[in-house]
């Protein structure tokens, strides 16, 4: 799955969830969960929402 560099909201979010968005690529951004991607493993990882 390709990834994106994160928008400035999606950014925030990550830092909310003690993550450094210059690491992570965002892969689907969805309602209810966020799939972002690694840059340097290449592992995907989920975050829920709200």
């Amino acid at each position: 799955m390709r990834g994106t560099k994160p928008t400035k909201r999606q950014a925030i979010f990550l830092r909310e969830h003690r993550l450094n968005s210059d690491n992570w690529f965002i892969c689907k951004d969805m309602p209810t969960e966020m799939v972002i991607k690694n840059r340097m493993s290449g592992k995907e990882r989920i975050l829920k929402k709200g």
